[in-house]
């Protein structure tokens, strides 16, 4: 395997493109916004630059990187020859049928299709393509580059082939690969979201503050940061999708969301990426200053 199309060149897609270029691939980077590709673009050259001043790649690794990443606008285009496609869209199960409708049109029977979903059913997506035996699940955690685990999660209809191809690949990126069985949130999420959720909670119900509750699950739990900030980092808009999707699969009232953080996404109010959540970025990326309306 040595051409990867990547779609979607938000912060997931650019992590997965920047991690398979990194590691000698072709990488066909997608998305309908050249705007979004120029942004994605330079967020891969700014890490690659990081990881230069750290002293774990060389200036010639970072220019071998970018050089085998093509960008393309149109996905037809994108996923010609392509031996895997990972799609990394927004987390919305309608955008994703769609996708992966149009994959089933383009791409030969032989292409691995894999979706970088953080919680929506491998076998719901794998139901619109007629070989459903090569829709997998590749969950990468966020920053990719950096970050070792990669969910593999085996839809029902997914091969027993295709999973050991797509576990071994994982190896090759330098990464941890842990098989799961295809439920609502998977492993990562089925765990982590509750937990984020009863955070947002504890913070609803003024039990305490949000510097109170995110220092005692660092300092008392051992978590490099704190669940708040976590939600921030991740976007409350991603967090209630993948609450949803629990809420729905499970029927269980354990995971429906917090009427807080329902409020906050509809307000706008999405973590980092909007320059405010549970604290304000205004002034630093860095969890620092409580966001004032909470």
């Amino acid at each position: 395997m040595k051409i990867i199309a990547v779609i979607g060149a938000g912060t997931m897609g650019n992590g997965i493109a920047h991690t398979f270029a990194q590691s000698g691939f072709t990488v066909k980077l997608i998305d309908v916004s050249e705007k979004s590709i120029e942004k994605g673009m330079a967020t891969i050259v700014a890490n690659l630059d990081r990881m230069i001043a750290k002293g774990t790649i060389s200036e010639d690794d970072k220019l071998k990187t970018i050089g085998n990443i093509i960008t393309y606008t149109d996905l037809k285009d994108g996923v010609v020859g392509a031996e895997l496609v990972v799609e990394a869209a927004t987390e919305n199960v309608d955008l994703k049928l769609s996708i992966f409708k149009q994959l089933n049109d383009i791409c030969s029977h032989e292409t691995i299709l894999a979706t970088n979903t953080s919680s929506i059913s491998i076998t719901q997506i794998g139901s619109v393509v007629s070989h459903p035996e090569r829709v997998i699940g590749m969950h990468f955690m966020n920053p990719v580059p950096i970050m070792k685990l990669v969910e593999i999660i085996r839809g029902y209809n997914t091969s027993t082939e295709v999973t050991k191809t797509i576990m071994d690949l994982s190896v090759k990126l330098g990464k941890t690969p842990v098989e799961v069985n295809d439920y609502p949130g998977f492993v990562a999420n089925r765990i982590l979201m509750p937990m984020i959720n009863e955070a947002i909670e504890t913070l609803y119900n003024k039990v305490a503050g949000v510097y109170e509750i995110d220092t005692v699950m660092k300092l008392g739990m051992g978590q490099p940061m704190g669940p708040l900030q976590l939600a921030d980092f991740i976007g409350l808009d991603v967090c209630l999708a993948i609450l949803n999707v629990m809420y729905d699969g499970f029927k269980n009232p354990k995971y429906a969301p917090c009427p807080l953080l329902v409020n906050m996404v509809r307000a706008g109010k999405l973590g980092i990426k909007s320059g405010q959540g549970f604290y304000d970025y205004s002034e630093s990326k860095k969890a620092e200053k409580v966001a004032v309306f909470i």
